[in-house]
């Protein structure tokens, strides 16, 4: 038996929905952070520029390669004692990771804190989904949380430009520390501790999905450097398509799977699953051309392309926490999945036409379109996603949409990486001895950006043919104990 939720809404819920927020925005911000500091870190620690990518790589391989085995542990073992478990190992990997003397201490620091964000991340809406079930509370939680998963990435490149350019990139892992302890400190005193499902973890089924969703993001991320068409693409991504089948067969033969199937009988949560995949693999895709192109192209400083990016953030939170979550309850879900990733589609051919001159106010223009869309989307698929699934179960389904935002990105960030190369070359080869210049080089990195987003045009565009074709239900409910014995024959 699941505990209710009718109690845990008597405690502090504005208190409860911070720390469950904050862990979240910790988490997502980390994946960007860094990305404005590398420079700095390759001098610092004197970092080679093929282990330079670890720095962020090895954060998204175990962050991925982990959710779904994290988003079960809370089921099995109790939501909140999996979350703390998380931000404790995040803060303490944050910790160890800023005081690095080398390349192989930090990137293991960026690995731990990954394997505590994989832990971290899914019972966080786990957690928020069986707290808030009243459902004005509940709009508005989904609201702030889903604010807070969209505009990490970008409040990370924020947060990392102003650490990097005003104090040392230490301080982009070492400001982890006391957020955590703090977020630790708080937990057990304004969330309730969820009772396990009293079922036994599916240790092989654990075992292949980690391996093979580790292999697929390596996979992937060495498909953006080395081409889709390198030994070690074709082979890594070959072991974690065997890997990721040999998963399915444990699940459908164990009688206590990682991940029951019948998570997926939802076409709604299929659908959400499926839309944030696709509007995962644009939005990363913006944050790594767009911070390069306003640095390299337009020469800003990292502080100054940080701030660059902060309307879009705050254009997410204010449609998610003041307009989304208000009107969710009037109108419901299905016409926030439509308008958000036509907004997306839209975002993407605005950024598909930015030249070497375009000025900050047509860059900004883009943002804003893609702001607006991400904010329609973000609230309605959290909410979709843990639509009617039973209290035991809210981790692994949270944990689902969570993996669909990480694979998501990683597969943006490998194609459109790759879709960028060949048209820099292109651009290259055209312009001959002018290339070598300083405009020249310009146009070949322009060149190669409106390939990528001219391609990101298409992932958006899934998204929208995803939301049409699925997204049946309009109005959300909560997880309810009543639903868990029909849906825990497993």
């Amino acid at each position: 038996m699941t505990q209710t939720a009718a109690p845990q809404e008597t405690r502090n819920g504005g208190l409860a929905l911070a720390v469950i927020c904050v862990a979240q925005l910790m988490v997502i911000l980390d994946a960007t952070v860094v990305n404005v500091a590398l420079p700095s870190i390759r001098d610092d620690l004197d970092f080679s520029l093929d282990n330079l990518t670890w720095v962020v790589t090895a954060y998204s391989l175990t962050f991925g390669g982990l959710l779904l085995f994290g988003g079960r542990t809370g089921d099995l073992f109790g939501r909140r004692r999996m979350f703390m478990i998380g931000i404790g190992l995040f803060g303490a990997a944050s910790l160890v990771g800023g005081f690095a003397t080398s390349e192989a201490m930090l990137i293991a620091a960026r690995a731990a804190q990954g394997a505590g964000g994989a832990i971290a991340a899914p019972t966080a809406l786990a957690l928020l989904a069986t707290t808030f079930t009243e459902p004005a509370a509940r709009a508005r939680a989904f609201g702030v949380f889903a604010a807070m998963g969209a505009s990490g990435g970008a409040l990370g490149l924020l947060l990392g430009g102003v650490l990097t350019d005003y104090a040392s990139w230490r301080w982009a892992l070492f400001i982890n520390a006391p957020i955590g302890a703090l977020v630790l400190f708080l937990t057990p005193r304004v969330l309730d501790e969820s009772q396990g499902s009293g079922k036994k973890l599916d240790l092989p089924g654990a075992i292949a999905v980690t391996a093979g969703m580790s292999t697929l993001v390596y996979g992937l991320t060495k498909a953006s450097t080395d081409g889709w068409d390198s030994t070690t693409t074709i082979v890594t991504l070959s072991i974690a398509a065997a890997l990721l089948v040999a998963f399915i067969l444990i699940e459908h033969f164990s009688t206590h799977p990682l991940m029951p199937f019948r998570i997926f009988a939802d076409r709604n949560r299929t659908g959400a699953y499926l839309i944030m995949l696709f509007l995962a693999g644009a939005m990363f895709t913006t944050f790594y051309f767009l911070a390069q192109y306003q640095q390299n192209v337009h020469g800003w400083s990292p502080f100054r392309t940080g701030l660059g990016f902060l309307p879009m953030p705050a254009t997410i939170m204010f449609m998610s926490i003041v307009v989304v979550r208000r009107l969710i309850p009037k109108v419901g879900i299905r016409p926030f999945l439509t308008v958000g990733p036509l907004l997306a589609v839209v975002a993407m051919i605005s950024m598909s036409r930015l030249e070497p001159d375009s000025s900050y106010w047509q860059f900004l223009g883009s943002l804003l379109l893609l702001g607006l869309g991400m904010g329609c989307s973000f609230v309605p698929l959290t909410m979709t996603a843990v639509n009617g699934v039973a209290p035991h179960e809210t981790g692994i389904a949270s944990a689902l949409l969570n993996t669909g935002q990480q694979v998501g990105g990683a597969i943006g960030l490998a194609a459109f990486g790759t879709v960028f190369a060949h048209g820099a070359d292109d651009r290259f080869a055209e312009l001959g001895a002018r290339a070598s210049t300083a405009v020249g080089q310009h146009e070949v990195f322009v060149a190669g950006q409106q390939d990528a987003f001219r391609a990101a045009i298409v992932v958006a565009v899934l998204a929208l043919v995803s939301s049409l074709a699925l997204i049946r239900v309009n109005k959300v409910a909560p997880p309810t104990p009543a639903a868990t014995p029909a849906l825990a024959a497993d």
